[in-house]
């Protein structure tokens, strides 16, 4: 999972069941942090995934690698997630690492954090590896 450089995370939408959207991460041991920060402009900061995770803390991210040219390089993993508060402690770590991470982030704020504990994982990989 940390190979992957994003993922696609989902919520449960109370009405239409699965949210996905893409999604920056990182890992640390057995947390997990999404940025709360986006790349389009929105009109408000409330934002669809965080009043699923604020009903349901349930979400997972998905992270796969596709070559249409060679077939045996394929693979994906899914980890289970549930949302925990950000630790104090922690959140300038994951910050850190996502800068390091994503140097799109370098010299931004960040406007939050989703943090997650991997309660689960699942996976394949045509290698076998």
């Amino acid at each position: 999972m940390q190979l992957s450089d994003h993922g696609v995370l989902t919520t449960r939408h109370p009405g239409r069941g699965v949210d996905a959207v893409p999604a920056c991460f990182v890992v640390v041991g057995e947390g997990l942090a999404v940025p709360l920060d986006r790349v389009k402009p929105k009109d408000s900061e409330d934002l669809q995934r965080t009043r699923n995770l604020d009903r349901d803390p349930r979400a997972a991210l998905l992270c796969e690698h596709w070559d249409a040219m060679d077939w045996s390089k394929l693979w994906w993993i899914r980890a289970s997630l549930v949302r925990v508060a950000t630790d104090p402690a922690r959140g300038p770590e994951f910050e850190s690492l996502l800068r390091r991470k994503y140097p799109q982030y370098e010299g931004r704020d960040f406007t939050g954090l989703l943090s997650f504990r991997i309660t689960g994982m699942a996976g394949w990989s045509a290698s076998g590896g």
